[in-house]
């Protein structure tokens, strides 16, 4: 759909902002709104009255929306809560945190009371225009550009100080006309959301099938006719009659762990020795470039170099559904070493480390995972060597475990490519969605009509 322009327009003397609708106006920030900074943690309160209060993080303002299914508690001092304490109608926005965290955020709707925000979450308090059109105007493409531009940046990450954020210049029509504008957004990115939504069902639906066809491969096989016997383990049931059920430390001939010195913040540069974090093997794809700078003045240990053909796992991680991800190395840099958050396997003659690493993603392993995180041997979210060690695959002659891998690469290829174009449909809908919202509280488009 297209829209007309209007009829006519002015300088708005911004220049990355550019001409607006002639009887628009142009204020900063600070003469519609306060601006509101929030908690620190780690402060000192043993002398003074405390209370328990929930309070926003960046992880809970999400962009368009409020995340509020793991909200944390603070201790302030009871004095301070008035300070604090979120109004209905505040308009939530990130400090800052990657680029991607600048300057998002949402209304908050009264949900929880008393809540408080912390330093990082600024709450921008509008007294001259309505929370609905300084969301919009937040949001939208030019005021992420000042964010960015008037923002401290290091590697991935920027900031913004509350003084910057209040010179923001926020482009004002008449208020029926801000109201006209904001209703017709609600039902445009309503429409464009729905499609997001259908597009994220899908790539739901692929992952579990994904995951299926990876659990029948290494628990059935591929000849459906194949004569069965039962595994003698619950949770696998029947396997082929020919295949070996046994523990894991039968086919595997040693489990390596690494080394986790203080290091830099920082991936390692071509020529600087790394450690690999545990999220290298996030979902069962190995990612180089996860990795901390060992400083000069630490000798590295070569033995726990990664190498091509390496099979390694994550043992510990602050997400329990992220253990026990395991990858296939198939290429590295050089001068990446094994954290002890990650365990190298070595196999024996019997085991395909390909077909090993299908089997430790399938579902009924993951079952067994997730059964050891609960049983209280080890730390929360870590996975002990003894318990690994126990767990029971279905394993069948090499031949066949190549078969099965070289099937699952097949397949699974079908599903990564369906997977890469919804997500590329996710991302053209967001752009559509932002460029909507920037055009129109921007007045490039006259939407009265259709508003």
């Amino acid at each position: 759909m297209s829209f007309p322009r209007y009829p006519t327009y002015k300088d708005s003397g911004v220049e990355w902002l550019g001409e607006v609708p002639g009887h628009w106006e142009v204020v900063p920030l600070k003469f519609i709104a306060n601006v509101q900074t929030g908690v620190a943690k780690g402060k000192d309160n043993s002398t003074k009255a405390t209370i328990q209060v929930p309070y926003m993080r960046v992880a809970n303002v999400q962009d368009g929306y409020l995340d509020l299914d793991n909200i944390a508690e603070i201790e302030i001092p009871a004095e301070d809560l008035p300070r604090y304490r979120l109004q209905k109608g505040d308009v939530l926005m990130n400090e800052g945190g990657d680029f991607d965290k600048l300057g998002r955020g949402h209304i908050w709707n009264g949900s929880i009371e008393p809540c408080i925000h912390q330093n990082h979450v600024f709450a921008v308090r509008p007294h001259g225009v309505s929370p609905v059109w300084l969301n919009a105007i937040t949001g939208s493409q030019y005021a992420q550009f000042y964010f960015m531009s008037r923002s401290k940046q290091s590697t991935n990450l920027a900031s913004i100080s509350s003084t910057n954020l209040m010179e923001l210049p926020v482009v004002l029509p008449p208020q029926a006309e801000q109201t006209g504008i904001s209703v017709f957004l609600d039902r445009e990115t309503a429409k464009i959301d729905a499609l997001v939504a259908e597009q994220r069902r899908l790539m739901a639906l692929l992952k579990e099938k994904r995951q299926a066809v990876i659990s029948h491969a290494v628990t059935r096989g591929l000849n459906p006719r194949a004569p069965m016997k039962p595994s003698g383990i619950e949770w696998l049931g029947d396997v082929p009659e020919h295949w070996d059920v046994c523990s894991i430390r039968r086919v595997v001939t040693a489990i390596e762990q690494g080394w986790s010195p203080e290091c830099f913040a920082r991936p390692a540069e071509d020529e600087e020795w790394g450690v690999l974090k545990a999220g290298c093997v996030n979902r069962g794809i190995y990612e180089q470039n996860d990795n901390k700078a060992l400083p000069a003045e630490l000798t590295p240990m070569p033995e726990y170099e990664v190498q091509v053909g390496d099979v390694l796992m994550s043992r510990a991680s602050g997400s329990p559904e992220l253990v026990g991800s395991t990858a296939l190395v198939t290429s590295t840099r050089e001068k990446l070493m094994l954290s002890d958050k990650i365990f190298r396997f070595r196999f024996d003659q019997q085991m395909e480390p390909k077909f090993f690493v299908a089997t430790l993603n399938s579902r009924p392993m993951r079952s067994q995972i997730e059964q050891a995180l609960s049983g209280g041997n080890g730390l929360a979210n870590n996975l002990p060597q003894a318990s690994l060690r126990g767990f029971f695959l279905a394993v069948p002659p090499k031949q066949e475990q190549l078969a099965v891998c070289e099937y699952l690469e097949s397949e699974l290829a079908k599903f990564d490519t369906l997977t890469t174009e919804a997500q590329r449909a996710i991302d053209l809908l967001q752009e559509r969605r932002t460029a909507l919202i920037s055009a129109a509280v921007t007045g490039q488009i006259d939407v009265r009509e259709v508003a």
